[in-house]
């Protein structure tokens, strides 16, 4: 059964114009900006406004938008410094294999190799190196590399990820 709802998140901060026809640096805050800033999408600020995606581009590494109704360099640095976000369906999943994103992770009941319930996930933090899954347990935060050694298997749909039978794993 498809899931119809919707959720929201925060896709990337808009930075300093770009030129004098209105185009914005943005800095993505998601790990598929060319999805989130494809022509046509929809993005909006903390406040209510919204705005659609004209087109984007990568320019020098950096990710340029231009948003409709956004139309010279005055308008683009008023926009300086907002944080956007979209709605995304609930039941989308991230472009490439084994992937997740982090609302899909949060929340979830971690188990050890016997299967045994030790924690939940409280967050992910991304780290230059690697991630790492926050897993609340016993009244502490532990900190797991969220790499398929250590994490054997993720079953969204149940609810749940493992553990390997690591000692000192989980303190």
């Amino acid at each position: 059964m498809a899931d119809s709802r919707t959720v929201e998140v925060r896709v990337g901060r808009i930075g300093r114009p770009h030129g004098i026809r209105g185009e914005l640096t943005i800095t993505p805050r998601t790990d598929e900006p060319d999805r989130r800033f494809a022509a046509g999408a929809r993005v909006r600020d903390a406040g209510g406004r919204s705005w659609t995606v004209a087109r984007s581009h990568w320019h020098q590494g950096r990710l340029l938008v231009s948003l409709d109704g956004v139309d010279d360099r005055t308008a683009a640095e008023l926009l300086r410094g907002v944080e956007l976000y979209a709605d995304v369906p609930g039941a989308e999943t991230p472009a490439g294999p084994e992937e997740y994103w982090d609302r899909q992770l949060v929340g979830l009941e971690v188990r050890d190799h016997a299967g045994t319930p030790v924690g939940r996930v409280r967050g992910i933090a991304h780290l230059p190196a690697q991630d790492l899954l926050e897993i609340a347990a016993d009244g502490s935060i532990h900190l797991v590399p969220l790499v398929a050694a250590l994490v054997v298997e993720i079953d969204l749909d149940k609810g749940f990820l493992k553990l390997a039978d690591v000692p000192g794993l989980m303190g």
